[in-house]
């Protein structure tokens, strides 16, 4: 199997991806799987954090603050969802209400920011693309709003559909041209079945893998363009995670592609 398909594993961690078993040097993932009434409490280190509800509802505390019951959906296909951002040099813990799926996102940070909530009402749902290349996407941690490393957003990809597409790739630094962002993909599948493609290639052919994505994957993508499809029938959600030297998001086209625009 190749290393940028990660596969879930049973039990209350189900991906634990590290910059040093990704092989980069930015961005971490892990996916928690907790029971009503159990919790998870962990520090933060040198790195900020966002953890997103992906499912579920749970008591929130960062350090000595209560930020009470967030999370209200029970599938990531339903709402936009509840998350919270922790600074570096914190501790947090989540007590699960209900059962509950979170993700945390982190990367590199020095601390300038404070915890706060990111509530549905600031994430929203945009539509982009048109025809069998429309998705709604949700952003959580887009650029303009406060972090120092991190980009996270969710992508709802109808079954028929492709996303990230047309292939772009974001893996030169030369901002304002093009950012280099890491970027994990964690999918999900509307039925818990099935599956999706995804293909991870650069133009010198250097890199070039295909993946038939079931329920529960990580993809990595270290470098070159990364699109994905979700076929008739059953549709994909993806959460993406990105981080870099520079937290922008600058890419390019895939030559190609570039007659069918943005």
């Amino acid at each position: 199997m190749s290393d940028l398909l990660v596969k879930p594993a049973r039990g209350g961690v189900k991906h634990h991806i590290t910059p040093d078993s990704a092989g980069w040097t930015y961005v971490g993932f892990d996916v928690l799987s907790l029971a009503p009434g159990h919790s998870v409490s962990q520090t933060t280190g040198e790195r900020e954090i966002c953890v997103v509800f992906v499912t579920g509802r749970g008591k929130v505390e960062v350090g000595e603050t209560d930020f009470g019951t967030l999370g209200e959906r029970m599938s990531p296909f339903e709402s936009s969802p509840w998350s919270v951002y922790v600074p570096p040099h914190a501790s947090w813990r989540v007590t699960a209400e209900t059962e509950a799926e979170l993700a945390v996102c982190s990367a590199p940070a020095e601390g300038k920011l404070p915890a706060r909530v990111i509530p549905p009402s600031e994430v929203g749902q945009e539509t982009r693309g048109k025809g069998t290349n429309t998705r709604h996407v949700r952003n959580i941690l887009p650029v303009g709003k406060d972090a120092e490393s991190l980009l996270v957003v969710e992508v709802i990809t109808p079954g028929g559909h492709w996303s990230s597409y047309p292939p772009h790739k974001h893996d030169t630094n030369d901002p304002p041209r093009e950012t280099l962002l890491e970027e994990t993909y964690y999918h999900r599948l509307a039925r818990g079945a099935g599956f999706a493609i995804q293909r991870v290639y650069t133009d010198d052919g250097t890199l070039d893998e295909t993946f038939a994505v079931g329920d529960g994957d990580v993809v990595l993508v270290p470098r070159g363009y990364h699109p994905v499809g979700a076929p008739h029938g059953f549709d994909l959600y993806y959460l993406n995670v990105m981080a870099g030297p520079v937290r922008d998001w600058k890419f390019s086209m895939a030559p190609d592609h570039q007659f069918l625009g943005w």
